[in-house]
C-alpha cells in the first residue's frame, strides 16, 4: 500500500507507537509532519518535527491552517500515569481526558476542511482500556471509550469526503514498557497472557494505521479495527477446576 505525495500528521509521534507510526508513513511514501509539546530525545527516524501543545485549540487551530496540504490526520497524542481515581482531584483526571479526547476532537476540527477537500480520513489511536474496566487508568479508559464514539459519529456526519476510523491498540512493546510491566522477566510473562505470545510493536500499529489511510480501506468508515493480537484469555479458565488449560468454557 503506497501513499506517494499524500501529507500527514501524526500528533504526539515522536516515541514509542506515534515514532513508529510515523515511520510506516514514510515507508509508504507520505510527507509525515509530527507534532508534540517537546521535541524529540532523540532525533527523528522519519518525519519532520513541529512544536505543538494539542491541548491549546488556538495553537492547533493556527498550526493546521499554515498547512498547504493535508490527507490524513493521525490523532495518537495521549496517555496517562498510574493514578487510582481517589489518589487525585477531579481536575486532575479531566486533564487526562482532555488530553485523549478533546485533543483529538480539537485536532480533527481544524483539519476537517483540508480533509474535506481532498476526501481525506482520520486515524484515531483508541485501546482496548476503552472497552474493559481499566483501574488505575479509569480517566484514560473512559477517554478512549469517548473516541471511538466520536469517530462512528464523526464518520456519519463527515462522509462521504472524509473517511475516519480508530485503531483500538492493545499492550505495545516500547522504550517505555519497562515502567508499565517491570523489566524483561515482567514483559515476557505479560506476553504470555496475549493469544499471539508477544506485546505488539509500534510497526504493528503503523501498518494497520497506513492500511485504513490507503485506498485498500476506501469503504472502510466508522470502523474499530483490533490490534492487540488476539486479546486477553478470560481469567476463569486457568481459574476453573475442570477443563484446565482448554479453551471452552460456559459463560
Amino acid at each position: 500500500m503506497r501513499l506517494d505525495g499524500k501529507v500527514v500528521v501524526v500528533t504526539g509521534g515522536t516515541r514509542g507507537v506515534g515514532a513508529g507510526l510515523a515511520k510506516a508513513f514514510t515507508e509508504a511514501g507520505a510527507d509525515v509532519v509530527v507534532c508534540a509539546r517537546r521535541p524529540p530525545e532523540v532525533p527523528l527516524a522519519a518525519g519532520q518535527f513541529r512544536p505543538l501543545d494539542l491541548r491549546d485549540p488556538e495553537a492547533v487551530r493556527v498550526f493546521f491552517a499554515a498547512l498547504p496540504r493535508l490527507d490524513v490526520l493521525v490523532n495518537n497524542a495521549g496517555g496517562t500515569p498510574y493514578r487510582r481515581l481517589t489518589d487525585v482531584d477531579a481536575e486532575r483526571h479531566a486533564r487526562v481526558i482532555e488530553l485523549n479526547l478533546v485533543a483529538p476532537l480539537t485536532a480533527s476540527l481544524a483539519a476537517y476542511e483540508h480533509l474535506r477537500r481532498v476526501r481525506g480520513s482520520v486515524v484515531m489511536i483508541g485501546s482496548v482500556s476503552g472497552g474493559r474496566p481499566s483501574p488505575g487508568s479509569a480517566a484514560y479508559g473512559a477517554a478512549k471509550a469517548g473516541l471511538e464514539s466520536l469517530a462512528r459519529s464523526m464518520a456519519v456526519e463527515w462522509a462521504p469526503e472524509v473517511r475516519v476510523n480508530t485503531l483500538v491498540v492493545g499492550m505495545v512493546r516500547t522504550e517505555r514498557s519497562s515502567l508499565h510491566y517491570g523489566g524483561e522477566d515482567g514483559i515476557v510473562g505479560v506476553s504470555r497472557t496475549v493469544p499471539l505470545g508477544r506485546l505488539a510493536e509500534p510497526a504493528d500499529v503503523g501498518a494497520a494505521a497506513v492500511f485504513l489511510a490507503s485506498d485498500a480501506a476506501a469503504y472502510i468508515s466508522g470502523a474499530s479495527l483490533l490490534v492487540h493480537g488476539g486479546g486477553e484469555r478470560p481469567a476463569f479458565l486457568d481459574a476453573a477446576t475442570v477443563n484446565n488449560g482448554q479453551q471452552g468454557g460456559m459463560t
